[in-house]
């Protein structure tokens, strides 16, 4: 007569529960590092804020500017370079108070922060400099130009507003 082995058995044990996982602590984020960090060089400081895709965005546009400044002369680049440096600068004091505002439930989920804008506008960048590098446009034709891209800003921003005061309904229309 054969007798089972009472250390094997055909049965398996009951599968334990997945430990509870306690939650991670947010690692905060110091908005006057981040400050310091940006002035020292730009982008670093968005490095420091875990948003990469900004820190390109912001390093490109301020060597951008330095380039075409001297490529294509002073004007408009010239006013470019210190709003590309500072923006960055406060953006990323702006964007650690956020992160850290974010970790406290104090912003909806839905406040997304590194967008898809910042990649496609590196896109479109390259490709308005792959462009001209191949002979298909010429940059220093189109200088003289340069206010109609602040008259296309306006225009999207005013568009922009009217756009959510419309949708909310607070304000005047116009």
């Amino acid at each position: 007569m054969d007798y089972p082995d009472p250390l094997i058995s055909e049965e398996q044990p009951p599968a334990l529960p997945p430990p509870a996982q306690a939650p991670r602590p947010k690692v905060q984020k110091a908005p006057g590092l981040a400050l310091v960090l940006a002035a020292v060089f730009p982008g670093i400081g968005q490095v420091y804020n875990g948003q990469p895709a900004k820190a390109l965005v912001f390093f490109s546009g301020f060597v951008g500017s330095l380039w075409a400044c001297i490529e294509y002369g002073p004007m408009p680049f010239a006013f470019m370079i210190p709003f590309a440096y500072f923006y960055g600068i406060v953006d990323a004091y702006r964007s650690a108070v956020l992160l850290n505002a974010r970790g406290e439930g104090a912003l909806p989920e839905e406040d997304v922060i590194e967008s898809p804008a910042w990649g496609a506008g590196l896109v479109l960048i390259g490709i308005v400099l792959l462009a001209n590098n191949l002979g298909w446009l010429n940059l220093a034709a189109l200088r003289d130009f340069w206010p109609l891209i602040l008259v296309i800003a306006g225009v999207v921003l005013l568009y922009g507003s009217f756009q959510k005061r419309k949708g909310t309904g607070n304000g005047p229309r116009l």
